[in-house]
């Protein structure tokens, strides 16, 4: 089968015939500790998993993206970034020191840029998804700058999730709120990197990207979804159907570990009312593994070429 043919019946597989599909909605497995309180399982790493990513290196993968904004097709560059580091779980940070309370995270830093007319758009999401235990991302945030002004999101992941955010637009101006744990949009790279068995499936809760919900000017909330998980010899793909907000993603992702995103794809209701639904989507240009925060001098600036980045912005 071509990988054209394998995109088509993915896809298709994905939006018509879900119920096939085992289903796997909770990610923690809790059990009862000696107290009573609810204990979250720790989670095995295997030597080749440490291998990867206990190197001192972070992954970094370029893709072409065409960015669907305002009814029409941007072309741009989507950057991600993946890297294990300790952090802080009182304070939620990356630790500075090194310390017995730190935790081990992966990390995703995902970069977007595209124009839109006169004007640019930068947008960057960061994930953290602890390691050792099974359970949702301690942590997710999202800004959004451009000419018109800029927007924050932050999600901190204790006993509830705590949810901040910040706009220009009156509508969304500063707000705080608390949401019950549902599964998460933004922690689905990580959970593909990490084991792509303990994605979700089948019909559940599940609070979309921050990204969408202040491009689209959507309350960050948990909407009704649909998740499918179709496994092939070589290429995989994980994709999330969201009925009420007519939103769909597909993530494709090598079949064996590392688990490399190849590709996504994001089609949602057309912009104001049209009916014409376009596809976002983003194809890998080039990945390397390298300790990028030591390649700060001009110099280093040729090493864009080996992600077919512009030197300059």
């Amino acid at each position: 089968m071509s990988q054209q043919s394998f995109f088509f019946y993915i896809t298709l597989s994905l939006i018509l015939t879900t119920s096939c599909e085992r289903s796997k909605q909770n990610l923690i497995p809790e059990s009862s500790g000696a107290n009573g309180e609810s204990v979250i399982p720790q989670r095995e790493l295997s030597e080749e998993f440490k291998s990867y990513w206990f190197d001192g290196t972070a992954e970094i993968t370029s893709y072409a993206l065409s960015q669907e904004r305002y009814g029409e097709l941007r072309e741009g560059s989507m950057v991600a970034i993946f890297v294990t580091e300790d952090f802080d779980p009182e304070l939620q940070v990356k630790a500075d020191s090194v310390a017995e309370t730190n935790i081990k995270v992966l990390k995703l830093n995902k970069t977007k840029k595209f124009l839109t007319g006169i004007y640019p758009y930068s947008i960057m999401s960061s994930i953290f998804s602890q390691l050792e235990k099974q359970d949702h991302a301690i942590k997710v945030t999202n800004s959004v700058q451009e000419w018109c002004g800029q927007v924050f999101a932050q999600m901190n992941n204790r006993d509830r999730y705590e949810v901040t955010s910040y706009s220009y637009f009156q509508s969304e101006a500063d707000e705080q709120l608390e949401l019950d744990k549902h599964w998460l949009e933004d922690e689905l790279w990580n959970l593909i990197r990490i084991n792509p068995e303990s994605l979700p499936t089948g019909e559940l809760k599940m609070i979309p990207s921050f990204e969408y919900s202040r491009l689209r000017h959507k309350d960050i909330d948990a909407y009704n979804a649909i998740a499918s998980l179709k496994q092939g010899d070589s290429l995989s793909a994980y994709g999330v159907r969201y009925p009420d907000l007519q939103r769909e993603i597909i993530v494709y992702f090598n079949s064996r570990f590392p688990f490399e995103i190849e590709k996504w794809e994001e089609t949602n209701a057309g912009w104001l009312g049209d009916t014409t639904r376009l596809k976002t989507t983003a194809v890998k240009l080039k990945r390397i593994k390298t300790a990028y925060w030591r390649q700060n001098s001009n110099k280093d600036s040729t090493l864009r070429d080996s992600l077919a980045l512009e030197t300059s912005l």
